[in-house]
């Protein structure tokens, strides 16, 4: 790239590396693995916030006292002591030993999760009481009422809400360095390493990278946003859904919970 500044040739010829590291040569690394982490972080924080949120809605108030003490704990402790703690303590505990890549997502999941729960059960709590007491009187346990009716119109308003703690995710993968991830923020500190006086235009590309990572998330998250309002007037059909759920329940003859 003649045309290019020294700098912006450079980091034009590092591109591939810091995309997708020696792969296939070599184990995959930078943007490509920095997207696996996330990718896995954010699947794994969503489904166990989602339980941890009905968990907090339907489990004795004992339980739901710890609960809410751990959730704390999670959303206050720094993610980068967080990996620590999950790549040390872990084996130590369980006797499992955690591959670098696993531990990260792991911490990530658990902190994520923590304000995805929180979150959505305030969501939950933001449901009129009254669509509750519909879907009791129609015969819908309360487990029920809370899965086909509450959750959905939860999700639904909170999502904006998860889309920021997947782009928040994404961004704290960048702390994976701390146990030797070669994901995109490891590779760029190598290559800013071996050609130095670059580094503006190194870590500017990778500024741009991750950017566009969290711009996609935050499309998508946007455009299900739209389809499921469209979809569902915004929230308005939840008594539709409770007698949709309940006529399916009723032929397959499946036992109130």
């Amino acid at each position: 790239m003649a045309s290019l500044p020294e700098g912006l040739a450079l980091v034009w010829g590092q591109l591939p590396y810091l995309l997708k590291g020696a792969f296939p040569e070599g184990p995959l690394a930078g943007a490509a693995l920095t997207l696996w982490i996330a990718a896995l972080a954010c699947a794994g924080a969503t489904v166990l916030g989602i339980a941890l949120a009905l968990l907090l809605e339907l489990a004795p108030s004992s339980v739901t006292r710890v609960l809410r003490a751990v959730l704390a704990l999670l959303r206050a402790v720094p993610v980068l002591m967080l990996i620590f703690w999950v790549y040390f303590l872990l084996p130590m505990l369980a006797g499992v030993q955690v591959s670098e890549v696993l531990t990260v997502v792991l911490a990530l999941a658990l902190v994520g999760a923590a304000f995805i729960a929180q979150s959505l059960h305030a969501g939950t709590a933001a449901i009129g009481a009254g669509q509750r007491q519909a879907a009791l009187a129609l015969g819908m346990s309360r487990t029920q009422a809370l899965w086909h009716v509450v959750l959905p119109q939860a999700l639904r308003a909170m999502l904006p809400s998860l889309a920021n703690t997947w782009v928040a995710l994404t961004k704290d993968t960048s702390l994976a360095y701390i146990v030797g991830v070669s994901e995109l923020s490891t590779l760029a500190t190598q290559v800013n390493g071996r050609s130095m006086g670059y580094a503006a235009e190194v870590f500017a590309a990778v500024a741009l990278l991750y950017f566009v990572l969290c711009v996609v998330i935050e499309a998508g998250a946007a455009a299900a946003l739209r389809r499921l309002q469209g979809s569902h007037g915004r929230g308005r059909a939840g008594i539709a859904v409770a007698r949709q759920a309940m006529a399916q329940s009723a032929r397959a003859g499946a036992p109130m919970l």
